[in-house]
């Protein structure tokens, strides 16, 4: 299947809150007045906490947030780090966790159904509340790419291997080519050309 039509459609860049976790994800879309979806990749830790949980907020991106924050939420688990240690928080109304600095918009939200789609669940949420943060531009996914060449994490609905490269042990970054140079850097995490592993 030719996929590159699939490359044009819209997206934003979010991050999911719950409790003990929060992740990345270019999949939100508000669906009526007081409802949402977000469709999270079953091997994130972030999607488990949400069906125990059910109750999150999530936090809008903009073209100011720190590639740290994309790195530590989008390439690293829950499960084996504290995301939230090195950033400043605040707490919503359930007293869930999100980053406030140059975030445009915080929605609190509870899960009210739950489909399963083969690799990924999709969360319908009723919205308990939302709140701007900020009058700065919201962060595309397209922006995220050409202008932050921040890339797509292995468990994104939109990640596709890559033919030839080398990926990054540390973060996940492919840099797509023959042969990496030797004092390459990876661009999302700063680690050296030593860190990365060749793909076949």
């Amino acid at each position: 299947m030719n996929k590159e039509g699939l490359k044009k459609i819209s997206y934003g860049v979010y991050i999911v809150n719950t409790v003990n976790s929060g992740c990345v994800v270019n999949t939100l879309t508000q669906v009526t007045n007081d409802k949402i979806t977000v469709t999270i990749n079953k091997d994130n830790y972030t999607n488990k906490m949400l069906k125990e949980y059910k109750k999150f907020n999530v936090t809008v991106l903009t073209k100011n947030t720190d590639m740290t924050v994309i790195q530590t939420f989008g390439f690293t688990s829950s499960k084996d780090n504290d995301k939230y240690a090195n950033f400043k928080t605040e707490a919503d109304s359930n007293n869930i966790p999100y980053i406030k600095e140059d975030m445009a918009a915080l929605i609190e939200a509870e899960v009210t159904d739950i489909i399963d789609v083969d690799t990924h669940t999709i969360f319908i949420a009723k919205i308990l509340n939302t709140k701007k943060l900020s009058n700065n531009e919201v962060m595309t996914y397209d922006y995220y790419h050409k202008v932050k060449n921040g890339v797509t994490p292995p468990k994104a609905p939109t990640y596709e291997k890559p033919k030839k490269g080398y990926r990054c042990k540390i973060c996940g970054y492919v840099y797509e080519g023959e042969e990496l140079p030797k004092d390459f850097v990876c661009p999302i995490c700063g680690a050296p050309a030593s860190a990365f592993e060749k793909i076949d």
